[in-house]
């Protein structure tokens, strides 16, 4: 018999405002003790150094976090010119540096090559698998890797400001795998010039907004506390993106069975993916066909 875990039976997800010089896991290790939770997970890995919003789901709501994960994504970084690292970060080594400086149009020209459907590739330190095995870790033990391209889309790449001749500050939305760090060192090329970041924040992701976001102070002022349930989001709101339909009790009974069941009718379309709902809480998920949900995910709430 497999062993139970300890903790609460919660569901929701904790927009936190994630500090620079901690891991996205270890914050997922901390609101999951905060809450006393059973499980927890995030949507979308920050850098130790980068800020802003990390959305972490508890319970039920770990079955929703593919699509945070898939949501646009806006970003603020600041990018320093003249020199690239083998990280494409400040953390790394300098490999290479330039006395050349673009002007401010020169920059703006360039940025058009970021937008829209692109190919990038990953940072070499960079959590993406070769043979089973991070590329970051291959990068320590001073490995070069050739890592394959990955499409990407960027809806808009703006600047922002020009602090100094050595930094120039941007904007991103873009969907999902898009790396900051690639955009720095490709952008750097571009202009003949290299760069790296110096600074990142997430700015929202999908629903979610640092703005709203909890410190990891709040966190253990209030752990362990009735209070710091109060800053728990709906599961449905990891769903935003998503129609809804409503389920009828028969349907919705189905439903949490894992079986096909009926919804009213909604903006879905046939073959749509959707989510049902019944008494404003969330059913299942699945595929809508014919005046029927067909279940790929249950919540059991």
């Amino acid at each position: 018999m497999g062993r139970r875990r300890k903790g609460r039976d919660i569901s929701g997800w904790l927009v936190v405002d994630k500090p620079a010089g901690i891991t996205s896991t270890s914050v997922v290790n901390k609101v999951r003790w905060a809450f006393d939770a059973k499980k927890a997970g995030h949507a979308g890995t920050l850098d130790p150094d980068a800020t802003g919003v990390l959305a972490v789901a508890l319970g039920e709501a770990t079955k929703t976090v593919p699509y945070i994960t898939d949501a646009m994504k806006a970003y603020s970084f600041i990018v320093r010119l003249g020199q690239a690292t083998n990280t494409d970060d400040a953390e790394g080594e300098v490999i290479a540096d330039s006395d050349a400086r673009p002007t401010d149009d020169e920059i703006r020209a360039a940025l058009g090559q970021f937008t829209g459907d692109i190919m990038q590739v990953p940072p070499q330190f960079s959590a993406v698998k070769i043979d089973g095995e991070r590329a970051y870790k291959r990068a320590r033990d001073g490995e070069e890797m050739e890592l394959a391209a990955r499409p990407l889309f960027v809806e808009e790449l703006n600047l922002v400001a020009r602090p100094d001749a050595d930094h120039v500050e941007l904007e991103m939305i873009c969907g999902k795998g898009g790396y900051v760090r690639s955009i720095a060192r490709d952008l750097g090329a571009a202009l003949g010039c290299h760069g790296h970041v110096v600074s990142l924040r997430r700015v929202w992701s999908g629903p979610f907004e640092a703005e709203d976001g909890v410190s990891l102070d709040l966190l253990d002022e209030l752990a362990k506390s009735e209070e710091l349930d109060q800053y728990l989001r709906p599961l449905e709101e990891g769903l935003a993106d998503l129609p809804e339909l409503r389920a009828t009790a028969e349907g919705a009974a189905k439903l949490r069975n894992g079986n096909p069941g009926m919804v009213l009718t909604s903006d879905a379309e046939y073959g749509d993916e959707a989510w049902a709902s019944h008494d404003g809480r969330a059913v299942a998920v699945g595929i809508y066909r014919a005046g029927e949900l067909h279940p790929s995910r249950v919540f059991n709430t």
